[in-house]
């Protein structure tokens, strides 16, 4: 607790002083730009016309954040909190969004959905991101299905990758160098690298970048023991585009990311020589044709995964999944923006024999913007499963908007179904496979507010989020551990709030705060808090040089401990982060994180370390 208070004490001098400094701003009209968001909706609309509360991820925050995983950033948001992002950097992660899991998250890349059908829940690996590729990130939580179809059910994470520089050639490098080490060590080794480079530009109407990154990282055991465990990641990506008029343009993505990752032996907690090696290709095509009032948009990718992994239980993995979404956009005046699509997936992966199954999906969504301050947000999709038929999504979200000269107040509301199907693994695979499995339906109900003005941005959201045939894994034999997926009888409820405040009251003090409470009411949810605090500051001090401190609070929480099969409490416990960026020229910044930094020894699951104390040290440079 007194850890807690010092941290709190910490930041709140922090902005005493800043606000001392600064008082006389209090008076003055501050012009913001208003804040645009796309991913509730594929529109650009104003963040007053939307009916939900967006979370972006800016490129400034990005940058503040260099050295750290994408993961890390994504789990301070309200309403997230990502299991294993502060362990060891191969630590297999948990998305539990809203109180949910990695099936009911959606991760897209480039506007593309993007999953592993070879995995049990079909989710894509975080671990195979580099976050200095990455130039913004928006987060829409709740039921999503209508605009983008299977798994939108907790959230829809949006990545947009960096693009070209406008100049004819350009070259970005970032480098870092820090220490990978538990709470109890103490020896600040260098352990930890991490680089990238790319180069970009634009010739005339022809846009092109090409990119690779590298992290190694060493020195922290997977279980609490002995041994290291080291993490090695390449990333490497191109993005080629080319404007044949101001009507048509054309863009081919491809990406290749492969990740090693040492683990030990999660049965009996003890030092392992185990490894897994995961192997993605993907390659995007995205033309667009734009018209008056419209443009018609086709996003299509191949993606081919190989996943293998050493152990006492060794395996082999192999999916590709094929992508085509089709959607045109039309405005009526400025009033009217609709949605017409086709979207097609099709998920292939080798699970002891070749299997498959595609979906194919029609959906619509309008939006209307009022001119007197309600708007309305709807659609609806016909999901058409190759094992399972039809099913019917959709979505009502309306909201309501007062101004107030250069403020406003938004009310909102949300009633979203969504449709989540077995997958591939969950029916045919070699441990527990069920055939019969029936998809998951999630209803969510929000409700809430957001006041926004030149001085502060304040929302508070309720939701309520219902979940039927929800996919268990039973053990049938306790012996073996042998088990079988199936569809439990019983509804489960899970109900929350979600408080975010953001402080612009002075241009050089930046103050985000938001608070999660996450109740699931009828049924034992792992890993998961019922509280959740993270906070940051972000201060100015000269001209060139921004420090700010993170705060996260993670409440208690159940995990179970597998050496007696019993459900145990974690403890709750407290992180506070110090980063320091300073820019010696327009094209050369230095940055310095210091993270935990009372070195709190605690468990994200149980038996497996956590890192301590660790500084990191790195530099971007742009030509």
């Amino acid at each position: 607790m007194n850890k807690r208070i010092i941290s709190l004490c910490a930041a709140g001098i922090l902005c005493s002083v800043a606000i001392a400094q600064e008082k006389n701003q209090r008076d003055q009209d501050v012009e913001q730009l208003e804040e645009v968001v796309v991913t509730d909706s594929r529109f650009e609309l104003k963040r007053e016309n939307s009916g939900k509360t967006v979370i972006s991820i800016s490129q400034e925050e990005l940058q503040r954040n260099q050295g750290r995983s994408v993961a890390e950033v994504i789990n301070t948001k309200s309403g997230i909190e990502i299991n294993g992002s502060r362990s060891n950097a191969g630590q297999n992660l948990g998305y539990y969004v809203r109180g949910g899991n990695n099936r009911q998250v959606l991760i897209m890349i480039d506007g593309i959905q993007v999953s592993d059908p070879s995995q049990t829940a079909a989710d894509f690996d975080m671990r195979l991101l580099d976050l200095n590729q990455i130039q913004s990130i928006e987060i829409v939580k709740g039921a999503a299905s209508t605009l983008y179809g299977n798994n939108a059910a907790t959230a829809v994470i949006n990545i947009n990758t960096k693009g070209a520089s406008d100049k004819k050639i350009a070259a970005n490098f970032e480098s870092s160098i820090g220490s990978n080490q538990s709470s109890e060590d103490s020896d600040y080794n260098l352990t930890d690298f991490s680089n990238r480079a790319s180069v970009n530009g634009t010739l005339g109407k022809f846009s092109y970048l090409a990119g690779f990154g590298n992290q190694y990282t060493d020195g922290l055991s997977a279980v609490i023991g002995e041994e290291k465990d080291p993490f090695n990641r390449i990333n490497s990506n191109v993005n080629l585009g080319y404007r044949f008029s101001e009507k048509f343009s054309f863009k081919v993505l491809g990406y290749y990311d492969k990740f090693r990752a040492a683990f030990d032996d999660g049965g009996a907690l003890q030092d392992d020589d185990s490894y897994s090696e995961s192997e993605q290709f993907r390659v995007a095509i995205a033309p667009e044709y734009t018209y008056s009032n419209g443009s018609l948009t086709l996003n299509t990718a191949y993606n081919t995964i190989d996943r293998d992994i050493y152990s006492a239980f060794p395996n082999s993995y192999e999916a590709n999944s094929t992508v085509v979404d089709l959607f045109n956009k039309y405005n009526f005046g400025d009033q009217f923006y609709t949605i017409l699509g086709l979207n097609y997936i099709k998920n292939k992966a080798t699970l002891g024999a070749e299997t498959d199954f595609s979906i194919t999906d029609p959906y619509a969504n309008v939006v209307w913007v009022s001119n007197f301050g309600l708007n309305m947000n709807a659609g609806a999709r016909w999901n058409n499963h190759s094992e399972y038929g039809s099913h019917f999504t959709y979505n009502l979200n309306p909201s309501y908007s007062i101004k107030f000269d250069h403020d406003y107040l938004k009310i909102l509301g949300s009633y979203s179904t969504s449709y989540i199907a077995p997958s591939l693994s969950q029916l045919f695979g070699a441990f527990g496979a069920n055939p019969d499995l029936q998809p998951e339906e999630d209803l969510t109900i929000e409700g809430g507010m957001e006041y926004n003005s030149n001085l502060f941005r304040l929302s508070a959201l309720y939701f309520n989020r219902n979940e039927e045939n929800f996919i268990s894994y039973t053990i049938i034999d306790p012996d073996t551990f042998e088990g079988l997926y199936t569809n439990v009888e019983n509804d489960f409820t899970v109900n929350g709030v979600e408080v975010e405040a953001t402080l612009k009251a002075i241009e050089s003090l930046a103050l985000d705060v938001n608070y999660t409470f996450t109740e699931n009411r009828d049924k034992v949810a792992l890993r998961i808090p019922k509280h959740k605090v993270n906070a940051t500051v972000n201060y100015q001090l000269f001209e060139k040089t921004n420090f700010g401190f993170a705060y996260q609070y993670t409440g208690k929480r159940l995990d179970t401990d597998f050496s007696t099969f019993e459900n145990l409490e974690l403890d709750a416990f407290s992180l506070l982060n110090f980063n320091v960026n300073h820019r010696f020229s327009k094209k050369f910044v230095m940055f310095f994180n210091l993270d935990n930094i009372f070195n709190e020894d605690y468990f994200e699951v149980i038996g497996y370390t956590t890192r301590g104390r660790n500084i990191k040290i790195g530099f971007r440079l742009g030509l």
